[in-house]
């Protein structure tokens, strides 16, 4: 196990701090609602992603490679939510944050549903399972997924520190549009390049 710590927390702070739509998601998040209100993504995000760690590890994963039918329908529903919420951030309102209650933050539990249906997190699972976790023992798998959630915290965290600070810059209405309308075009890119190769 501690052979294979240090290459697992490197693998897993570059699947976390990466640009991807998670990511994207945290930081546009905090931009338009501030810091506080990426908490709950964040954490949901996190705890989806460390959850299916242990899911996989638990046998889940094998006989999801089985089905692949099972995968394509989650990978085009992963792409629908996410191109629903490109539209959402792309769409909103040109006035300030602070009077934005047409759009609600996406939310812990909307973040975590969002890993359940993201094939990417399933394989980057995958990998952590049958790269690092060596003959899947229980307790590995438990402590990878834990790692994972701990490492994963501060780096989605950045990138809500990175949306908050865009924000306090982007102070005129125009300024915050353009910034959730590049935002959504790069969530949405994001989405269809997984798809497309």
């Amino acid at each position: 196990m501690l052979s294979t710590l240090a290459p697992f927390m490197l693998f897993a702070f570059v699947a976390s701090i990466t640009p991807g739509p998670t990511n994207i998601l945290v930081m546009s998040n905090s931009a338009r609602y501030g810091l506080k209100a990426a908490v709950p993504i964040i954490l949901g995000a996190c705890t989806g992603a460390a959850g299916i760690v242990l899911l996989v590890g638990s046998g889940v994963g094998q006989s999801l490679m089985q089905w692949p039918k099972v995968q394509a329908a989650m990978q085009w529903a992963g792409v629908a939510w996410l191109s629903y919420l490109a539209w959402q951030i792309f769409s909103a309102p040109p006035h300030a944050i602070e009077s934005d209650s047409a759009h609600k933050p996406l939310g812990l539990f909307g973040a975590a549903s969002l890993q359940l249906i993201n094939p990417k997190t399933w394989m980057m699972a995958l990998a952590v399972v049958s790269v690092f976790a060596g003959n899947g023992a229980e307790h590995r798998v438990m402590h990878l997924s834990l790692l994972f959630f701990l490492i994963a915290l501060p780096c989605l965290g950045a990138w809500a520190v990175l949306g908050a600070g865009t924000q306090r810059v982007l102070r005129s209405p125009t300024a915050l549009q353009r910034l959730n309308r590049c935002m959504a075009v790069l969530l949405l890119g994001s989405t269809w390049v997984g798809v497309l190769i």
